[in-house]
């Protein structure tokens, strides 16, 4: 096949379970890849990291959408997407950028890490509960998915009472990242205005009663009346932070967890200590990113040995970058002790996730936590996957744990 054929395969559900072997054909044309006049695809891992830190590189934003999707103002998810760190340009992108990371500082992350253990422990004590008859245990929605959007939510400072309700309407708004069927727009769009209703309230409200929370943080930078943080670019980035903040946290740990069970010697690695927590996370992330692409708007440069023309759109392929054979040895193998390289996985340059260090911390404290507590653990059924190629991860893994 042709990168084309390839690239087209990658939209159908079934290579979509498992996109590695066409990541492995899309390396044996080369690095950087013409799919036709316009559009390039980057799969190698030197090129991606190359495009992700160079500034000529941009991300598509207002002007972009105004040539490309004429009307997409009449979309909420749109307008609130376009004050998204995740969709501007400098110097727009820098200054709001810059604050919102002074209120998501590493103190405050760090500070997380008791709270982070607590959750954790709560949430196996309760897997426990449902599991000791030898019961199937849901691990997504019991464990991987509550402990980052409590984290996430905690951070921001969104009361308890409240956090469950989010998964749905969150998981509705993620649709935006992988818009492939105009007909799910409606449910995107109903959950971008709930959300902001949402914020609004919640910022009137912190407001009138501050506390010691990033919303309260951003608040008092929005109220410093110097211009520097609009009260819709604040609340639009809140929205971004929770969708964000659990979506691939989820993804991480349901990810590792497949892993485990796979192969049973990464987790019990894990328990004895021969492998640190820190090391596993960080070859979950290449081997089985939780993003497995971005993209970018190119300009005249060459890439790879490869010409990109002005306005070409460009597309790196993550999770192909993270298993090429040029950077990692046996790459579509699970070796944490590799040492041969950092994944791609939170991207780099100006747009490196900013939750980067709490997913990471997120990971590293739950999973010797989950292992050491069910080192029997063994799948109960098939999992499903999400049928999503940018956000990877499932939808479902029973386990039981006893």
């Amino acid at each position: 096949m042709d990168a084309l054929e390839i690239l087209t395969a990658l939209g159908t559900p079934q290579v979509r379970a498992n996109p590695y072997p066409h990541y492995a054909a899309l390396h044996e044309l080369g690095e950087v890849l013409s799919l036709a006049p316009g559009a390039v695809v980057v799969v190698g891992y030197d090129a991606i990291n190359s495009v992700l830190r160079d500034a000529g590189f941009r991300v598509s934003d207002d002007a972009t959408f105004d040539r490309d999707f004429p009307g997409w103002r009449d979309n909420p998810v749109f307008v609130q997407g376009m004050d998204w760190i995740l969709n501007l340009n400098a110097p727009r992108h820098s200054r709001i950028r810059s604050l919102i990371a002074r209120a998501f500082t590493a103190r405050r992350v760090a500070g997380l890490e008791p709270a982070i253990a607590r959750m954790a422990d709560d949430l196996l004590d309760g897997m426990a509960d449902r599991g000791a008859d030898g019961s199937p245990v849901e691990f997504m929605h019991d464990f991987a998915y509550l402990l980052p959007v409590t984290v996430i939510c905690e951070l921001i400072g969104i009361p308890e009472a409240d956090r469950e309700s989010f998964r749905p309407v969150a998981r509705d708004l993620a649709g935006v990242f992988e818009l492939t069927d105009p007909a799910t727009l409606p449910a995107i769009n109903a959950a971008a205005v709930e959300l902001l209703a949402y914020f609004t309230g919640l910022a009137a409200e912190r407001r009138a009663n501050p506390r010691d929370d990033l919303i309260t943080d951003l608040l008092a930078i929005s109220d410093a009346d110097d211009g520097r943080l609009t009260d819709a670019e604040l609340l639009h980035n809140l929205t971004l932070l929770l969708v964000a903040g659990f979506e691939t946290t989820t993804n991480l740990l349901g990810n590792g967890l497949q892993v485990v069970l796979q192969e049973p010697p990464a987790g019990a690695a894990v328990i004895d200590g021969s492998v640190s927590a820190g090391v596993f996370v960080e070859e979950v992330l290449r081997y089985d990113s939780p993003v497995q692409l971005t993209s970018r708007v190119g300009y005249p440069t060459e890439l790879g040995g490869a010409k990109v023309g002005d306005g070409e759109s460009v597309m790196t392929l993550i999770g192909a970058g993270n298993r090429d054979p040029r950077k990692f040895t046996d790459p579509d193998k699970f070796l944490p002790l590799r040492g041969d390289g950092a994944p791609l996985s939170f991207g780099g340059g100006a747009h490196f996730c900013i939750g980067a260090a709490l997913a990471r911390l997120e990971g590293t404290v739950a999973f010797p936590r989950l292992l050491s507590r069910f080192p029997k653990m063994a799948p109960a059924g098939e999992p499903i996957r999400r049928e999503t190629l940018l956000l990877r991860g499932f939808d479902a893994l029973p386990v039981t744990i006893a």
